[in-house]
């Protein structure tokens, strides 16, 4: 399936190959070393999770609350970081032994798609302990975001059992048929235009918009779980669907390469444009993107490091990046109310808001650090 992607998209704003700039990847060492270090601070040792969130007060830099979701993106970011040759600041075992020394805070499929993902990783042999501990089997049955079809939930799982195949072809050969069943869920969401809604279609009046808008995450995330399905389970179909979307989000993007927020299934078009969130632009957009760039022979970096500069040269020339403080701030958005209007106006096809009420929110959590280690720690000598 090899094919030119700028080719591909009717966009005038295609970015021109910027990859191979000794700048652009002295920017890209520079952020791996930055999330690495940031990532320390946002661990609670007592507890041996990351935290929620670190958020800038009057009392300076805060830790709230403690994430064992966010601990889980966070331990594999850093096992890319290890796989390239650097140790981590913090031991990933102790940590993932905690993780699964009790699971009854798995309590989603999302969850568990990412335990599984994490375990193919960094533990294969304890796999067969979670495949049979927490039910894989009945796993669409028994959690209430895979009976309402929760697009980036799916996509978590269906990442999950694919690595686990990846990791242990053999003993996942039994969970063919859920990875199957989990892919056509997950494919029941996306839209004639490759754009990926938010839940399953319903009746729910609530429900039938949400099946039909999807975030940025509802995108990315079905991207990559759909190309490590292809290759787990040798099924191109897969990889053309992650190509439909990636294609659409590209054709998307903004001229200062922003990944913006909500995309209307039908259209295929971006209809909610902030927040604009750090993570998509140096975490999540390059992991799926890369992922399927291999996938299928494709090259899709013009657009993976421009909306990578966007982090110092975006709407408000305000850089996001805190060398200090070991962390990029999480985004630029507008007042909540102000935001779910901007979606609606822009629906109706009516004017959209200027960038005069945007604003910086102050805080990071660890798992767009943990994407950001993901996506590029792997990379960091290669590129």
């Amino acid at each position: 399936m090899p094919g030119n992607v700028a080719a591909r998209i009717s966009s005038p704003n295609v970015p021109v190959q910027i990859a191979e700039s000794e700048d652009v990847q002295r920017d890209v060492r520079r952020l791996v070393a930055l999330a690495m270090n940031g990532l320390v601070p946002m661990f609670d040792p007592r507890a041996q999770l990351f935290c929620f969130k670190l958020e800038r007060t009057a009392a300076g830099l805060t830790r709230k609350g403690l994430s064992r979701r966010y601990t889980m993106i966070s331990l594999m970011g850093l096992h890319e970081l290890e796989k390239g040759g650097t140790t981590s600041p913090i031991a990933i075992q102790p940590v993932l032994d905690g993780l699964l020394a009790n699971t009854d805070w798995v309590d989603n499929v999302g969850d568990l798609g990412l335990l599984l993902w994490l375990c193919a990783l960094r533990a294969p042999q304890r796999l067969e302990e979670i495949v049979s501990g927490l039910d894989v089997q009945g796993a669409l049955t028994r959690y209430r975001g895979a009976r309402q079809g929760c697009t980036m939930e799916l996509a978590w799982f269906l990442a999950g059992l694919s690595h686990g195949s990846l990791a242990e072809p053999e003993q996942f050969s039994e969970l063919r048929d859920v990875a199957f069943r989990t892919y056509k869920l997950l494919r029941k969401n996306q839209g004639e235009q490759g754009i990926f809604g938010h839940v399953s279609r319903s009746r729910n009046i609530f429900d039938m918009l949400r099946s039909r808008i999807g975030h940025f995450a509802d995108q990315v995330y079905p991207i990559y779980a759909l190309t490590k399905f292809g290759q787990a389970f040798r099924y191109e179909k897969a990889s053309e669907c992650a190509l439909d979307c990636a294609l659409a989000i590209c054709q998307a993007q903004g001229t200062l390469g922003q990944w913006w927020w909500h995309y209307d299934g039908t259209s295929g078009q971006a209809i909610g444009e902030f927040p604009v969130y750090s993570v998509h632009q140096h975490g999540m957009a390059p992991m799926a993107l890369f992922a399927l760039g291999e996938a299928v022979q494709s090259d899709f970096s013009p657009w993976i490091y421009k909306g990578l500069r966007w982090i110092k040269e975006n709407e408000l020339e305000f850089d996001m990046e805190d060398a200090p403080a070991k962390l990029v701030w999480r985004c630029i958005s507008r007042p909540a109310l102000k935001r779910y209007w901007t979606v609606i106006i822009s629906k109706l096809g009516l004017r959209r808001g200027s960038n005069g009420d945007l604003e910086v929110v102050f805080e990071c959590r660890p798992y767009e650090m943990g994407w950001l280690l993901y996506a590029f720690a792997g990379r960091n000598e290669a590129e």
